[in-house]
């Protein structure tokens, strides 16, 4: 591992790309920290040290944005105005059929939907940054503290506004910055900065851990802790990296006097087709129940119901509501990211078919037979990675420094396979040896 690191900065190109990323890296860490015109600071600071965390959406985005959120920076909301914005243009593409014709454009078409994107995320950012400094105004970010009412000391309209404008220009900035490690550095920027902000948050959650155990000074928590941690991983990784490969081969055709095609080749269909996008989707419904329930006023039945069993991590209806949701979202989101007539449709027309099965509507059958399939233990592994941590960190009574754990290891692990393999890849192609061997 080592001397692979270390040939990795001995190349030159490499080098560069490598310093270039841990440069942007550094700026963005540093952005975290810098405080947005109109906050009280030691408010701020008081509060954070105070609260466990926040549960919710609010957790959710602290730990997209690597924990700006609580400390109201100028990254407060992280990358997250992004990726909300590239689900929604996901999920569209589907729907209109103008945005379906521009993703089958090729380049071009790619370039118009990520400009799109670009306008969808800083209105995102705009709607965020408000409903946070309204947020922060009102005392809601920080449930139990003294001085939450004392965060934003100055109400008047310029200062709200400067401060929304800063939370959005820095939502701005971060994402040029992931697009500047795409274009000049290593691996997907976007998911660069997401795995830093996921992986930001770990040193200090679990050190919470350790404090807040009994026995043996806490060690025994804290160990306890990264031994279920290291177990997740491992499963994390042995999922992420199993497929069902569907053989494919193309019949030969003549063109001219050259003969083309006659080549075997599969499709790749990953267990875990979704990613996790179906915890984040899930975790996001079941926050609005709780949502509606904090600012309505008065008491009723159907308010004590939602404060009594959707807060709580650790409420059985909270584990089973989000295991389901989380089941159903992944079937929902490999039904409108992989469309088998589509694949069957190119097949055919390139002259390509799966052995045994006939070309055209037979194919996209099987097809959407085979992910039908295969999507039903990657959908069970998503709700058990979502739903573990959670439950082992409530036995410790440390839910709130990680209340998103599955996401977090599905984030660390997938981004870092994914980066790894780009290291390794521009290796071979300089020498034969990869970045693993």
């Amino acid at each position: 591992m080592l001397t692979a690191l270390n040939q990795a900065f001995r190349t030159p190109d490499l080098r560069r790309k490598l310093l270039f990323t841990l440069g942007i890296i550094v700026v963005y860490r540093a952005g975290t920290h810098i405080p947005i015109p109109g906050v009280d600071y030691r408010a701020v600071q008081q509060c954070v040290s105070q609260a466990s965390g926040s549960q919710g959406l609010f957790g959710l985005v602290n730990l997209f944005s690597g924990g700006a959120l609580l400390q109201i920076t100028i990254f407060a909301l992280g990358i997250l105005p992004y990726i909300t914005a590239s689900i929604i243009l996901q999920l569209l593409t589907v729907v209109v059929p103008r945005l379906e014709a521009l993703k089958k454009e090729g380049q071009a078409g790619t370039a118009k939907i990520t400009q799109y994107t670009r306008y969808l995320a800083i209105a995102l950012a705009v709607l965020q940054g408000t409903g946070l400094v309204a947020t922060a105004r009102s005392g809601a970010l920080f449930s139990g503290c003294t001085a939450a009412s004392q965060i934003v000391p100055d109400r008047a309209i310029l200062t709200t506004v400067t401060m929304v404008l800063c939370i959005t220009a820095g939502t701005a900035l971060v994402m040029w910055f992931g697009e500047l490690i795409t274009d000049r550095g290593i691996g997907n920027g976007m998911s660069i900065l997401m795995f830093i902000s996921v992986a930001a948050t770990a040193p200090s959650a679990l050190w919470a851990i350790k404090k807040q155990g009994t026995l043996a000074g806490g060690w025994i928590a804290f160990g306890t802790v990264i031994l279920v941690a290291l177990a997740m991983v491992g499963l994390v990784v042995f999922v992420e990296q199993a497929q069902r490969r569907i053989p494919v081969q193309y019949a030969k055709r003549m063109v001219g006097r050259r003969a083309y095609g006659g080549t075997s080749t599969y499709i790749p269909v990953k267990v875990n087709q979704a990613g996790v996008v179906p915890v984040i989707f899930a975790s996001s419904l079941l926050y609005v129940p709780s949502l509606v329930a904090q600012f309505s006023s008065g008491e009723s039945g159907w308010k004590t119901w939602i404060t009594q069993n959707l807060t709580k991590g650790d409420h059985p209806i909270y584990i089973t509501a989000y295991f389901l949701l989380t089941v159903f979202f992944a079937f929902f989101y490999v039904a409108i990211s992989f469309n088998p007539e589509e694949v069957a449709d190119n097949m055919k027309r390139y002259g390509g078919f799966v052995p045994g099965i006939r070309a055209g509507r037979p194919t996209a059958e099987y097809l959407s037979y085979v992910l039908n399939r295969i999507t039903w233990p990657g959908s069970l592994y998503l709700g058990v990675i979502a739903l573990v941590p959670t439950v082992a960190l409530v036995a410790f009574g440390a839910s709130q420094n990680f209340p998103f754990g599955g996401t977090s290891i599905l984030i660390i692990v997938g981004v870092g396979l994914e980066t790894v393999k780009q290291i390794e890849s521009q290796l071979q192609q300089r020498n034969y040896e990869g970045f693993l061997r």
